[in-house]
């Protein structure tokens, strides 16, 4: 199946789910009512993350938008409210990179809505220069996967209720990428983690990748163990044209990396 994925790409070809490179998800969306559903999407001001917004917002789905900003957070609403006129959109303010930024986002959160059915960690940074977070830690790992981490751990309460409550199954999923595939498991070693020295861009961006599914895995096991009904993913998204590769169409460095 994953090999049928990768030959698929440049020709649209089709997998057992029955959609391919060429779906959209609109397509993949079509006849589904999600009015009963509410959704997090993070990185949802732009690439992906905006796209998967504005096909839930337009299958009736009450969609959160955090953003770093509330200004950039509402010039998306803005956006696409025009183009789904219905669309029940929210901005609160979050920066993934920042812990203390994610415990106030979902503080906020919680005390402030009732349920949550579906968790798109989507948010992401690839291949960047060498950066601490504000909580001293490797920007990369820091915000593709602790703040992630952090902020479903905050969270699971909410949506085991949720799908207890409504008999919805609640869905976790984690934006992952077959880059995993370039990590040793080694970039975990927290003594190394942060030593600039050692630092290899794209490497880094692989350990968390890596680390996205190992949550993701770890979760699905740890909710079949409990018996509730929530179910957690991770996923290659494919190669699209965002601006996540902002980093490595400058870097001629991390490119060499990249393609050998």
């Amino acid at each position: 199946a994953t090999a049928m994925g990768i030959w698929g790409w440049p020709w649209g070809r089709r997998g057992l789910s029955g959609f391919g490179s060429a779906s959209t998800a609109e397509d993949i969306a079509a006849g589904i009512d999600a009015s009963h559903l509410t959704a997090i999407v993070t990185g949802a001001t732009n690439g992906i993350g905006k796209e998967t917004a504005r096909v839930l917002a337009l299958r009736g789905a009450n969609v959160i938008i955090p953003a770093r900003t509330l200004e950039s957070g509402m010039k998306v609403k803005e956006s696409l409210a025009e183009e789904v006129p219905s669309s029940k959109l929210h901005v609160m303010e979050m920066d993934l990179s920042s812990l203390d930024s994610v415990r106030s986002f979902a503080g906020s959160f919680n005390s402030s809505h009732k349920h949550l059915n579906v968790l798109i960690n989507n948010a992401g940074i690839m291949a960047c220069p060498f950066q601490l977070s504000k909580d001293g830690i490797e920007l990369q790992f820091a915000t593709n996967h602790l703040g992630h981490f952090l902020l479903t751990n905050l969270l699971l309460d909410k949506m085991k209720s949720t799908a207890k409550e409504t008999g919805v199954q609640g869905r976790i999923v984690n934006l992952a990428s077959t880059a995993h595939r370039r990590s040793d498991g080694k970039g975990f070693d927290l003594n190394k983690l942060n030593n600039e020295s050692k630092y290899n861009a794209f490497s880094a961006y692989s350990h968390s990748k890596l680390a996205n599914i190992l949550h993701a895995n770890e979760l699905s096991r740890r909710f079949q163990e409990e018996g509730c009904d929530l179910t957690a993913n991770s996923l290659h998204p494919g190669i699209i044209g965002t601006n996540i590769v902002r980093y490595i169409t400058t870097n001629s460095n991390i490119t060499e990396n990249i393609t050998h």
